[in-house]
């Protein structure tokens, strides 16, 4: 057989096709053709030698914003958090409402190179900065049934519903929101992804009390709907605030089949997520949750700093696995939190996830670099790895894509002396 492309000598980790190891990647016509341990280089029209890299399946960010334009300065292009910095599939987080998915897929779906999927807002008005307006975020303020009707007219990119559970919007509608959120949920059989983590301020005259919040929430949740932001360092995460442990309710949804997806952003806190993951719970999927509030290309000066979800700690996916891994997850643990695990999540393992034959050839080669880094979180906790992962580039359907995006953080300098 001949290849249009070999990726060559790299450490392939497919969890769900059960390689790790040295292994060839034969690629033609856009698809993935063939994984051995040794491909003939007469075989390839063009050899990409990756040896010393770790070859992926193309890595998967369950938690962007992408609705570039549309959604304010919270929106980031999604090449830039996509294919340019290594990752192949990006799903955009509630930024397209069922009034405002047309132009999402016209506009950011369609023509970027990245896959692009969603999980659409529960809301109408979809992201458009609601961090500003919560008044736009209320029962209200939602159609179960245009957005079940519009999830199920697009299941091509919509594979989740999205809401808020935090105790600023508790304080105005208690959990009608995510009631009205989980009827979108069960009519069109998709999971629904349930935001932790204080958002807006409480309501004048109200005071919302996080553990009781967490209590009426989690019952609401199914087997394979999602709890983000596990590692939140704003009020009303995993971590009772009256016990100081993880709350027990969240351990019974975890065994009914609920999932923990990291959601990074600027709520990750290292203090929470090792008190979290001591207490053994580890994340299924790892969301890096870049917008234009965290990266620093696109800082708005006294505006930016206004937002709750202002940032200064540079990361991105491969940051964020950099994290897990000095959290103690293995490297493949941490491999399946982008690749093979988002996949069951989106309902696609006959797609994604996977270096399966016959896939679309979406491959991402990372580094795995050695040495002392400094990682920090936006709580200003710094914290120093002997292990960082960094994006090399990627093949999506066969295209080769080097990692240059501007929000790549720069290459950490190693610490040691």
């Amino acid at each position: 057989m001949m290849f249009d492309t070999i990726l060559r000598g790299g450490h392939v980790i497919d969890l769900a096709a059960r390689h790790n190891g040295l292994l060839d990647v034969g690629v033609l016509n856009g698809k993935i053709a063939a994984v051995a341990p040794s491909l003939a280089a007469s075989q390839a029209k063009n050899i990409i030698d990756v040896s010393g890299k770790l070859v992926l399946p193309g890595m998967i960010d369950t938690h962007g914003h992408i609705y570039e334009h549309v959604t304010g300065k919270f929106g980031l292009n999604a090449d830039m958090v996509g294919v340019q910095s290594g990752v192949t599939t990006v799903v955009d987080q509630g930024g397209p409402s069922c009034m405002t998915l047309p132009g999402f897929r016209a506009f950011i779906a369609t023509p970027s190179k990245t896959r692009v999927l969603c999980f659409i807002s529960a809301y109408l008005v979809g992201g458009l900065e609601g961090h500003y307006y919560p008044e736009l975020y209320g029962p209200g303020q939602v159609n179960v049934a245009h957005t079940a009707r519009t999830a199920k007219e697009n299941p091509d990119i919509v594979r989740g519903i999205k809401a808020h559970a935090e105790i600023g919007g508790a304080s105005r509608w208690g959990l009608d929101v995510i009631k009205l959120g989980k009827k979108i949920a069960v009519e069109t059989g998709l999971p629904l992804y349930i935001h932790l983590g204080q958002l807006w301020p409480e309501k004048e005259g109200t005071h919302i009390d996080p553990d009781e919040l967490v209590r009426e929430l989690v019952p609401l949740m199914d087997e394979g709907d999602v709890l983000a932001h596990p590692f939140t360092r704003h009020p009303g995460g995993f971590i009772s605030t009256e016990t100081g442990n993880v709350h027990p309710i969240v351990w019974a949804a975890l065994e009914r089949g609920v999932t923990v997806d990291v959601g990074h952003g600027s709520h990750f806190s290292f203090d929470m997520a090792a008190q979290v993951m001591k207490a053994g719970i580890k994340p299924y999927t790892l969301g890096a949750d870049m917008h234009g509030y965290n990266v620093k290309i696109s800082h708005a000066g006294k505006d930016a700093a206004a937002n709750p979800f202002f940032g200064v700690a540079p990361f991105n996916l491969t940051n964020a696995m950099s994290k897990l891994l000095y959290l103690g997850m293995s490297l493949p643990e941490v491999v399946a939190t982008v690749t093979s695990n988002p996949a069951k999540m989106l309902g696609m393992t006959d797609q994604i996830g996977s270096l399966g034959i016959g896939f679309d050839a979406d491959i991402s080669v990372v580094e795995l670099h050695q040495g002392a880094f400094e990682l920090a979180d936006n709580s200003g906790v710094k914290v120093t790895t002997n292990r960082m992962i960094t994006p090399s580039f990627c093949l999506r359907a066969g295209e080769y894509i080097a990692a240059t995006s501007p929000l790549i953080p720069p290459a950490m300098e190693s610490l040691a002396a």
